[in-house]
């Protein structure tokens, strides 16, 4: 079951938000039975959600058989605890959530260490709900010795052991990936960017002719993948990243900081687009404020809006006065008020059925051959 608080000046609207949560439940393989939401000036300290609104909850859980409540936003440990004990269910929280699923998806050894750390740092403060058994281990030596540290206390060290070995292996790893970048040479770098489940492994295999995992789930890419492209007579290359996504937990902004190192050394960012999803241009957003956050808020942008096969819109009727929405606008209208912007280069395609890939492959020479005479003057291209 899915509970979302709806506030006042909130960035996000509460339905596309819990409708993405859905998405992330089904992902980590959970059924979702019932969604329900309650409108508050701010969330609760001890319960998040009102009182009442507990009640009605624990009620629909009852009603559904749901042994399982996500709640939107991240709790605070006594929350959690709070919540649990008046509902008596598991509950969890759309960081965990998404923590979980980038332990499914978790391919390398790489990336298997950054989920570990960005998981034990968030499991350290809410170690007290995980134990019902708090007494105190004997210490000292016979049966005369002091009482000694709790169990708590010896996994909190355990926990804050293994942070800090996790680090220590993160820093080679960074020294091992910025030496790697360094080697590459005089190649321009180009970097696929964008929200979880646009479209960017599939464009990049299509770009680089290779076959990178690419699947319609949410995080199906975790691993920062680099292939070298050559585009007629021209070099360079182009890096398949994690996807975006709204609330993205800190601690995972945290541990994937060599993976997003590759984002923000590149030279150009091509960002994805599902131009069919209803909230596309929140996406848009979400991914801006990120690479704002990452440090990668100036570099020249490219927009790609992918999906253009999948665009479906409703016309309004001759006689309807009111003002078009969103949902109104046909795909010319959308692509004329974006080429009007023309603060930024875009571009309309169909990574799966392959439309108008040929003009992208034109657009994309002419910018990384522009940054490439700019930045490497003296460097030949192959012919």
């Amino acid at each position: 079951m899915l509970v979302g608080v709806k506030r006042p000046n909130q960035q996000w609207p509460t339905e596309s938000s819990l409708a993405e949560l859905e998405r992330l439940a089904q992902t980590a393989r959970a059924e979702v039975v019932a969604t329900t939401f309650q409108r508050l000036e701010s969330p609760n300290p001890r319960t998040f959600i009102g009182s009442g609104k507990v009640d009605e909850v624990a009620q629909l859980c009852r009603s559904y058989a749901a042994d399982l409540v996500i709640f939107d936003d991240e709790l605070s440990p006594s929350q959690t605890h709070n919540i649990e004990k008046a509902l008596g269910r598991r509950i969890t929280d759309r960081t965990r959530l998404i923590l979980d699923i980038f332990v499914q998806r978790a391919q390398t050894a790489y990336a298997k260490t950054q989920v570990k750390l960005a998981q034990y740092e968030y499991m350290l403060p809410r170690l007290t709900g995980m134990w019902t058994h708090l007494e105190r281990q004997r210490g000292g030596t016979g049966t005369r010795g002091g009482a000694g540290e709790r169990e708590i206390e010896t996994d909190r060290r355990v926990i804050r052991n293994n942070i800090a070995k996790l680090k220590e292996d993160l820093k080679k790893i960074d020294r091992q990936m910025a030496v790697q970048r360094s080697n590459r040479g005089s190649l321009v770098r180009v970097s696929l960017v964008g929200y979880t489940n646009v479209g960017k492994s599939t464009l990049m295999n299509l770009i680089s002719k290779s076959d990178v995992f690419a699947e319609n789930k949410l995080f199906a890419t975790l691993d920062t993948t680099v292939r070298k492209v050559v585009l007629d007579n021209l070099p360079f290359l182009l890096s398949d990243t994690v996807g975006f996504i709204r609330k993205l937990p800190t601690q995972l902004v945290e541990s994937f900081k060599s993976t997003l190192d590759e984002v923000r050394e590149a030279d150009l960012l091509l960002h994805v687009v599902d131009i069919s999803h209803p909230n596309f241009e929140e996406q848009i957003a979400v991914v801006r404020e990120t690479l704002r956050e990452i440090g990668a808020g100036d570099k020249p942008v490219f927009m790609v809006f992918n999906k253009v096969d999948a665009f479906r819109y409703k016309p309004k009727e001759e006689d309807d006065l009111t003002p078009a929405t969103r949902e109104n606008l046909s795909l010319d209208e959308i692509k004329r008020s974006w080429m009007a912007k023309g603060d930024t280069p875009c571009i309309f395609i169909s990574a799966k059925e392959r439309l108008n890939i040929d003009k992208l492959r034109t657009d994309l020479y002419g910018m990384v051959r522009e940054i490439h005479a700019g930045r490497y003057p003296f460097n030949n291209f192959l012919y």
